[in-house]
């Protein structure tokens, strides 16, 4: 006993008055290492008489339990005595701006489309969604586009594949948001009001075209809607996109099967010193199509074109993009640039508003 006392002192002394964590690792070792002298005596308990061992063990297993707290106690205090000295060579100001962290960017046709949200929202009208992936008959028989017209030609559509002996029509990519205006009509009859805008895909490639780009459609359909009220919502759209007091715009004559009588509409502008100004100037510029609903286009959405008659007017998203902010290039919007778009991009909180502005 008086061997398991002395080694109580000692040990408790060393670890009291070791003065980093690499000593109290040696007295540890020296202590309850695998050759410590504590693990040696409890190795030797098997040599004692039962008398003996009664005794001695107890006082061993304390002893090895006590060395154990007083160890775990030093290293605690000696690592916070190391913290304590390291906090008082490192501070911080914490009045400092933080680092610049950079920030995301609204991507253009992303604001776009919310600006024509806002707007066409303001005139009544709802959003439509509908799938990318259309039927043939969504897509063309719908809308009343003959068999033999081009547009289902695989030179301008992507066809989806069919198994050999499946005979059913392909379905397509989506040429159009079109598709989006019979299953609103199909969902909620007449009247309605909705615009679908969108992804759709065509074949081509160049400055001016993309295979995948975004569109506008707009759809109203009531009993006396006539072709007056089709140019006053043209005529507003663009007053409050284009955020001009005035705008003039010209319907031309033109066909799409889905419209009669159809109109493309141009809007009069100036290329003064190579800047597009809206709203002036002697020359003319072809924004989108549109005209009063066919009737066929009526019965395939479920809506009796005796009793209700609409217009619809289709545009391109990323077209009218780039005439308003002036992006000369439309393959630019879809090459994630970080650069192109750190400069075209808006910041999260240019939320578009009618009454602070479309634009920054």
């Amino acid at each position: 006993m008086d061997a398991i006392a002395e080694l109580h002192g000692r040990f408790l002394d060393r670890i009291a008055q070791a003065p980093d964590a690499e000593a109290l690792e040696a007295v540890r070792l020296a202590a309850l290492g695998k050759k410590g002298e504590i693990s040696a005596m409890m190795r030797s308990l098997g040599q004692m008489s039962p008398e003996e061992r009664q005794s001695a063990g107890p006082a061993l297993n304390g002893l090895k339990s006590e060395i154990d707290a007083a160890l775990r106690a030093r290293r605690a205090a000696l690592e916070d005595a190391a913290l304590d000295a390291r906090l008082k060579t490192e501070w911080l100001d914490v009045t400092l701006p933080a680092r610049h962290r950079p920030a995301g960017t609204i991507h253009p046709i992303s604001q776009v489309m919310d600006e024509l949200t806002a707007i066409f929202a303001d005139m009544g009208f709802s959003v439509a969604e509908g799938p990318q992936i259309e039927s043939d008959w969504y897509n063309f028989d719908a809308l009343n586009i003959a068999p033999e017209h081009p547009s289902r030609q695989e030179m301008d559509t992507f066809y989806m594949h069919r198994d050999s002996g499946d005979n059913r029509p392909p379905h397509v990519l989506r040429t159009h948001t079109s598709p989006v205006q019979i299953r609103a009509m199909q969902a909620q009859g007449a009247p309605i009001r909705v615009i679908a805008p969108g992804r759709v895909y065509r074949m081509d490639m160049d400055q001016t075209h993309t295979p995948m780009f975004h569109q506008v459609e707009g759809l109203a359909i009531d009993r006396d809607i006539t072709m007056a009220q089709l140019k006053w919502t043209l005529e507003e759209f663009c007053r409050a996109f284009f955020e001009v007091d005035q705008v003039e715009l010209r319907f031309r004559a033109s066909h799409f099967p889905f419209t009669e009588p159809s109109a493309e509409v141009d809007i009069r502008c100036s290329w003064e010193g190579g800047q597009l100004k809206i709203g002036e100037g002697n020359d003319w510029l072809e924004i989108l199509g549109s005209g009063m609903v066919h009737p066929h286009v009526l019965r395939a959405g479920g809506i009796d074109p005796d009793q209700w008659q609409g217009f619809a007017f289709g545009l391109g998203i990323d077209r009218i993009a780039m005439l308003k902010y002036g992006i000369p290039d439309l393959r630019a919007f879809f090459e994630s640039d970080l650069r192109w778009l750190r400069h075209y991009g808006f910041a999260a909180l240019d939320q578009p508003s009618l009454a602070a502005g479309l634009s920054r």
